[in-house]
């Protein structure tokens, strides 16, 4: 088994807690070799918790190093188009963290990259790699035909759990000028991708490229995508939304917020006609609380409970692992780029639905 050289673009959150500790997990898999921040702070403590030599303050440095098989895009969404195509005109594998992009264009620009390059693409979907979630769509023709769908994710913001669980450094020494230069950036790609629109709208589409991209994205492998949205509906500031999408035979209530509770409340649950089965999430950021499929099922004057924890080995191990496969073997992942266009399309078809209220 290769073991792949990475370099890591981005040091903030998911690096910290997620990618660093799971890269150092798999020494026959992967090895840093490099790191990349805006943040001079991040990358001497992170470089000297992990003894990465190779530092970089500019992802086009870090991609030039000459000494790597693939890249783990990780830093802010409004930047990650930009470093996978970079990555792959250098020859380069990307694991790159959702959403892939903000924009119609930049998909095509990976996409032409990709092809171009020869070199894979993954979206990290880690709820898609959860092995009660695989579990559920090998079961998903037990149920019969599927009568509902339920897709809920209202949950605290990550941070209340994670300063109860863990350290994450927060560098204070990003210059002002460079958020100010991402906050115009995002506005401006959001704009492209789904025109002038008011603010609350904007700050929606963010919402389902962010969070709501978890949700949509397993959905349509469970069942596949909607033919229509048929309604959607938001308040508080964009910050909670609802939708209603049509499968023809059967529809899906899609809910959706962040608020300030200390819990994690996502799941997605499928009603058949002889059975029922639930997808229940925990915090990723904890890492190794397991993801948990409960059916209940009915036959003849019998019905059943029952609870499968098929893995406690977290989500992201488990992508982490399919990445290193993929890669090393030549195959094409589940999460391709195309994958995630389908994503994107929805959450435009949802603000649209929005727009329409």
């Amino acid at each position: 088994m290769s073991t792949l050289r990475v370099g890591v673009i981005g040091l903030g959150e998911v690096a910290q807690l997620i990618h660093l500790p799971i890269i150092e997990s798999l020494p026959g898999q992967f090895e840093l070799t490099a790191i990349c921040d805006i943040s001079p702070g991040l990358l001497k403590s992170v470089g000297d918790r992990y003894g990465v030599e190779d530092r970089y303050g500019d992802f086009t440095d870090l991609i030039a190093n000459g000494a790597l098989d693939c890249v783990f895009v990780l830093n802010s969404d409004e930047y990650h188009a930009e470093c996978v195509v970079a990555a792959l005109d250098a020859g380069l594998h990307v694991l790159v963290e959702k959403p892939m992009c903000l924009s119609p264009r930049e998909a095509r620009e990976i996409i032409a990259a990709r092809d171009r390059s020869g070199k894979t693409v993954m979206v990290a979907y880690m709820r898609r790699f959860a092995p009660a979630f695989t579990e559920a769509v090998a079961r998903l023709p037990t149920l019969g035909p599927i009568r509902y769908v339920r897709v809920h994710d209202v949950i605290g913001e990550n941070r209340l759990i994670i300063d109860q669980t863990a350290y994450v450094e927060r560098p204070g020494d990003v210059p002002p000028d460079l958020i100010e230069e991402k906050w115009a950036r995002r506005a401006a790609l959001v704009r492209e991708a789904i025109g002038d629109v008011p603010e609350e709208i904007g700050w929606t589409y963010g919402l389902l490229c962010g969070l709501g991209s978890h949700d949509l994205s397993a959905m349509r492998e469970l069942i596949g995508r909607p033919r229509e949205v048929a309604a959607a509906r938001m308040w508080r500031n964009g910050s909670y939304v609802v939708a209603l999408l049509d499968y023809g035979d059967f529809v899906v209530t899609y809910e959706t917020g962040v608020d300030d509770q200390l819990r994690f409340d996502a799941h997605i649950e499928v009603y058949g006609a002889s059975g029922s089965m639930k997808v229940q999430y925990d915090t990723p950021y904890v890492r190794h609380f397991p993801t948990v499929l409960e059916i209940e099922r009915t036959s003849g004057d019998s019905y059943e409970r029952s609870v499968v924890r098929p893995h406690l080995k977290d989500p992201y191990t488990h992508e982490l692992e399919y990445f290193h496969e993929v890669v090393t073997t030549g195959g094409t992942p589940k999460t391709t780029p195309e994958d995630y266009v389908e994503d994107m399309e929805l959450f435009i078809d949802i603000i649209r639905a929005l727009d329409r209220a």
